[in-house]
C-alpha cells in the first residue's frame, strides 16, 4: 500500500504497533546536499507492507512513535545509513534494532552480504535491481518502483525469525546483543562538528598539534555545510584541509598557495584561517587523543602472522568471518596483554581470545593436515 496521507498513515501505525517485528527500509538522495533527502519509508510486519510518502504527508508523528516504541524490533539491512536519515529527517533513533547483515556474518555468510544475496539465501528469491538508480525524489511513482521499494522490507520478518531461530540454536544471541545495541548509539549515530576530524580523510600523517588544527577546521566546514545544506566536499576538500593543517597559514593570502583553494570565497578563506588560529591556540593538554598502534617489530610480525592464521582455523570453524572477529591490531593488542584489548573479553574471547591466549602460551599449535590448518 503506497500511503500519502495522514488518515492511512495514523491507521497503519495503529495495526503494526501490535507486531512485535517490523521492517524498516528508506530511499532518500544525498548527492547534492548535506542533510539526505528523505523520499521514502517503507514498513513491513508479517501481514503488510506499506510505502510512506514524507513528501506528501507533513504529520508524521504516527511513524516516529512506532519507531521509538521499545517493545518492537526494527529489522534492517545495513542500517548504518537508514539510521542516519531517520535521525536527521525524523529527529529519533529508532531501537531495538536487529540488523540482518550484521547477525548473518554471526551465521557463517560473508561479511557485509547484500540484500539481495541474503533475500536469495533465506527466502530463495532473485531480486530485480532495475530500480537501483531511481530518483525517488520525482512524483508520481509508478508501480515497478513501488514494487521495488516492497521488495526491501517484505522478506526481512521472514529472515529475522530464520535468523533468531540459528542463533539461539548456536547459543550466539548475546554475543550479537551488544553489538545491535552499539548499532543505535546516539553518539555513533548524530554528527557532531567536534568530532568531525575523526572523519578526515589521510589525516594520520598529522601530529597533535596538527590534529587540534583539523578539529576546528573540519568542526567549520561541518557547520558551514550544514547551514547550506551542501555536501562537505562542496565546501573544501579533505585533501586541502590536511594540506591546510600541515602548512598552517595565518592569512588569506598565505592560504590562497594551497591548490585547491581558489574555490572559497574571500569570506570562507577568512573564517578558514581564523579557525586554523583557534587550533593553533589550543594548550597542548588539550590536544586529541591519537591512539597509535606501535609497528611491531620483525619477531612480532612472525607471532602475528601465527595468530592470524589461528583467527583463521577459528573463523572457519564457527562461519564467522575473521574481520567481524578481529583485526590485526586486535591481535597486537592481546599479544603485548594490553588491558583494552578487544580480544580480552566478551564474546570475542570466548570465541577466539581464549585459544589465541593459549597458542601465545605454547598450550596449543597449528599443523597441517591434507592441505588444511588444523589446531594441535
Amino acid at each position: 500500500m503506497y500511503i500519502t496521507d495522514e488518515q492511512s498513515l495514523s491507521s497503519f501505525c495503529e495495526r503494526a504497533s501490535k507486531a512485535r517485528v517490523i521492517a524498516v527500509d528508506t530511499e532518500f538522495l544525498r548527492e547534492r546536499t548535506y542533510h539526505p533527502k528523505l523520499c521514502l519509508i517503507q514498513v513491513a510486519t508479517a501481514d503488510e507492507s506499506v510505502a510512506v510518502d514524507p513528501l506528501a504527508i507533513s504529520d508524521l508523528s504516527p511513524l516516529i512513535a512506532l519507531l521509538k516504541d521499545e517493545g518492537i524490533t526494527k529489522v534492517f539491512h545495513a542500517c548504518t545509513q537508514d539510521l542516519e536519515v531517520i535521525l536527521d529527517a525524523l529527529g529519533c533513533v529508532p531501537t531495538p534494532v536487529f540488523d540482518t547483515q550484521l547477525a548473518a556474518a554471526f551465521l557463517g555468510q560473508r561479511q557485509q552480504i547484500g540484500y539481495g544475496a541474503l533475500v536469495e539465501a533465506y527466502c530463495g528469491v532473485r531480486l530485480p535491481k532495475a530500480e537501483s538508480l531511481t530518483d525517488w525524489s520525482r512524483r508520481p511513482l509508478d508501480e515497478d518502483q513501488l514494487r521495488y521499494a516492497e521488495d526491501d522490507v517484505i522478506y526481512l520478518p521472514r529472515i529475522y525469525d530464520q535468523m533468531i531461530q540459528e542463533l539461539a540454536r548456536l547459543d550466539r544471541l548475546s554475543w550479537l546483543e551488544p553489538e545491535m545495541a552499539a548499532l543505535t548509539d546516539a553518539t555513533r549515530v548524530a554528527r557532531d562538528p567536534e568530532e568531525a576530524y575523526l572523519h578526515l580523510k589521510r589525516s594520520g600523517s598529522l601530529t597533535r598539534r596538527q590534529l587540534a588544527v583539523a578539529r576546528e577546521v573540519c568542526a567549520w566546514r561541518e557547520r558551514t555545510a550544514a547551514r547550506r545544506n551542501l555536501p562537505r566536499k562542496w565546501v573544501v576538500s579533505d585533501e586541502v584541509l590536511v594540506e591546510t593543517c600541515k602548512r598552517l597559514p595565518r592569512t588569506p593570502e598565505r592560504l590562497r598557495t594551497v591548490r585547491g583553494t581558489e574555490q572559497l570565497s574571500d569570506k570562507d578563506a577568512r573564517a578558514l584561517v581564523e579557525a586554523v588560529a583557534r587550533g593553533m591556540q589550543c594548550e597542548p593538554a588539550h590536544y586529541p587523543k591519537v591512539q597509535h598502534h606501535d609497528r611491531p617489530s620483525a619477531e612480532m610480525e612472525s607471532v602475528l602472522d601465527l595468530m592470524y592464521a589461528m583467527l583463521r582455523v577459528v573463523s572457519d570453524k564457527s562461519g564467522i568471518a575473521p574481520q567481524l572477529i578481529a583485526s590485526r591490531d586486535d591481535l597486537h593488542d592481546l599479544a603485548l596483554r594490553r588491558s583494552n584489548a578487544r580480544l580480552a573479553t566478551g564474546w570475542r574471547y570466548e570465541l577466539a581470545g581464549r585459544t589465541l591466549e593459549r597458542l601465545l602460551s605454547g598450550e596449543v599449535g597449528l599443523t597441517v593436515k591434507d592441505g588444511h590448518l588444523e589446531m594441535l
